[in-house]
């Protein structure tokens, strides 16, 4: 049986850097047929490695974030190590890379020195707050550019200080623009006939542009976002309502003719005739009155059939689901998205499916996040490193 290609066969991607941004970033390309080659430090590797849920002393995350990629351990104090790094490097299309700006130059891997190496390269530079401005200098995780890009501010109720979402969302973001940016690079330097160029991505940067219409909302009116807890704000109605089950729900029916069907459907007519609530600008004005409405009817009924109700009416709603539900439901099971892999002992497990999916040239998973180092030698081996070579690296603590 012939396996199609997937899109990004043929590009070779070099990530330095840990934890998140960077390494979500160079996972994306794995997933999409990139050899991505990730370097480590041989003192333990990126810290990713420990972080929440360890299974045999290893983050089942790990298994995750890395899967596809190649681990390679140089030492990049040391001079050979470096050495083994530009070959890489000459060689590669793409360098993903989350340090602190600096950190690369003082190693003597600055842009210049790169591009002057591998004309082609592009470099996705992943950072707390740019390469350039009064900021630069400073660490900065997700959570700070969640903080500075807007998103906290008005994330939880309003009666109460700002709360994070969930997941460690900034970086996430941060990483889809870096993989955006660098296709782009590839495109302009593939068709366009350019060199490679620097995709700099600010981590507060990548917040703020998906802060929707915040900007002009307060340069025309003076108008500041607050806090909205459940609702959507300007919207309605759209919340997450409690069932007498004591379980929760986010119904969207902030469409006209949904609305309307909504309204017929527990039989509030007259709210559905009412030619004052027939666009969103007349439902928000009476947008209490709607939710204490809502509320009553979800709150005297079971999930499942305020679930079976709003089905039939075709309004949009869902569960909050939580991961328990997730691995039973039909759509995340016909989606393939919780993927069948195996853990280094031969222990079953599920790990998140691919996004997005593509019809001719899908993406998908050939492995788990390797060992520290586990690639060193067949790295090496295909840079030309004969084994005494390799051997010698070792002695000498480069890799």
């Amino acid at each position: 049986m012939h396996l199609p290609s997937k899109p990004l066969t043929g590009l070779k991607v070099i990530e330095l850097g840990s934890l998140i941004a960077g390494p979500f970033a160079a996972r994306i390309c794995a997933e999409f047929g990139a050899e991505v080659i990730k370097v480590e430090s041989p003192d333990g590797g990126d810290p990713l490695r420990k972080w929440r849920k360890l299974y045999e002393g290893t983050s089942l995350w790990w298994f995750v974030q890395a899967r596809n990629k190649r681990s390679i351990t140089l030492n990049l104090k040391h001079q050979q190590g470096l050495e083994v790094l530009k070959k890489l490097l000459s060689e590669a299309d793409i360098l993903i890379e989350n340090f602190r700006p600096g950190v690369l130059e003082k190693l003597g891997l600055g842009w210049e020195v790169l591009h002057a190496l591998n004309p082609k390269l592009v470099m996705v530079r992943l950072s707390g707050f740019g390469q350039s401005g009064p900021m630069k200098d400073q660490p900065g995780f997700g959570a700070v550019g969640e903080a500075m890009g807007g998103l906290r501010y008005i994330t939880g109720f309003e009666d109460r200080p700002p709360v994070r979402t969930g997941i460690s969302i900034g970086d996430s973001i941060a990483a889809l623009w870096g993989v955006i940016g660098a296709l782009m690079a590839l495109r302009h330097r593939e068709v366009n006939g350019g060199q490679g160029q620097v995709v700099d991505v600010a981590l507060y940067e990548a917040i703020f542009a998906m802060m929707e219409s915040m900007v002009p909302e307060f340069d025309v009116f003076g108008f500041i976002r607050e806090r909205s807890g459940n609702i959507m704000p300007g919207i309605t109605p759209s919340s997450i309502h409690t069932s007498s089950d004591g379980k929760h729900i986010q119904i969207g029916a902030n469409g006209d003719a949904i609305f309307k069907r909504f309204m017929q459907a527990i039989d509030r007519h007259d709210l559905a005739e009412d030619p004052a609530l027939a666009s969103n600008d007349g439902r928000d004005a009476r947008r209490d009155e709607l939710y204490g409405v809502i509320d009553r009817w979800v709150g005297g009924l079971p999930l499942e059939q305020v679930l079976a109700t709003l089905n039939r009416a075709e309004v949009p709603a869902s569960r909050i689901f939580s991961a328990e539900d997730m691995f039973s439901d039909p759509q995340y099971l016909a989606r393939e998205m919780l993927l069948s892999a195996k853990l280094p002992d031969g222990k079953p497990f599920k790990m998140p499916g691919i996004v997005p999916k593509l019809s001719d040239t899908p993406g998908g998973v050939e492995w788990t996040g390797p060992q520290l180092g586990e690639h060193t030698e067949q790295i090496l081996a295909a840079l030309g490193y004969s084994n005494e070579v390799v051997a010698e690296l070792r002695r000498n603590g480069a890799i």
